[in-house]
């Protein structure tokens, strides 16, 4: 996007280097939803649930930001609203679910939990190595970016739930982390459809200079 109203030009993804690095963090984040949704369902976790939930999310989101470098802005902050919109509804759907799930709370299986949440952890460090070079661009590109820091804060905390889970011998560690992070989902939400209406208010501007 080319700079206008006084602002530097951000980065909107056209770059060859960035796409094959997209491509890459996209095959990673399908083979995590398998893998953690498979795990979370054997080991009762919703934290491992909420986020295998997060490596869907991203795939699908990632392959919208693929499909629009290079669009109009239009197309591009679009792309961004439905990222918005479907991490802020994906957000809801964990709280809702933990909550639902705070009335007959079982003890999740601990030792799956830390052992897929390393694994997720691992994946998600290089998906954000990957891409770190890129966090300073367009609402689109900066999406991107988000979702994966959220990823990878959000294996941290499975694996602290795990410990928890294992140290109290109770359900309830689970279900904090899974509640921080739907509360994590909605605040990135907020973030990228900030973004992405301010990025396309700041071009209708300049074009009725």
């Amino acid at each position: 996007m080319s700079g206008c109203c006084g602002h530097d030009a951000k980065f909107d993804g056209v770059s060859d280097d960035y796409k094959r690095r997209l491509w890459i963090v996209i095959a990673l984040n399908a083979t995590m939803f398998v893998v953690e949704m498979t795990a979370g369902h054997y080991a009762k976790s919703q934290a491992l649930q909420a986020d295998a939930l997060d490596f869907l999310g991203d795939a699908l989101t990632y392959g919208i930001s693929l499909a629009v470098i290079g669009a109009s802005i239009r197309a591009r902050t679009n792309a961004a609203l439905a990222k918005g919109i479907s991490l802020f509804l994906m957000g809801l759907w964990v709280f809702g679910s933990t909550v639902y799930r705070v009335f007959y709370v079982g003890v999740p299986e601990a030792e799956i939990m830390g052992i897929i949440g390393a694994l997720a952890l691992a994946t998600n460090l290089a998906s954000v190595l990957l891409l770190v070079s890129y966090k300073d661009g367009d609402a689109n590109v900066r999406s991107v970016w988000l979702c994966s820091r959220n990823d990878a804060i959000g294996n941290v905390a499975v694996m602290f739930a795990a410990l928890g889970v294992w140290g109290t011998a109770s359900g309830w560690p689970d279900l904090l982390v899974a509640a921080v992070m739907a509360s994590l989902f909605l605040s990135s939400a907020f973030h990228i459809v900030r973004q992405a209406v301010a990025e396309r208010r700041e071009v209708g501007e300049h074009q009725h200079v």
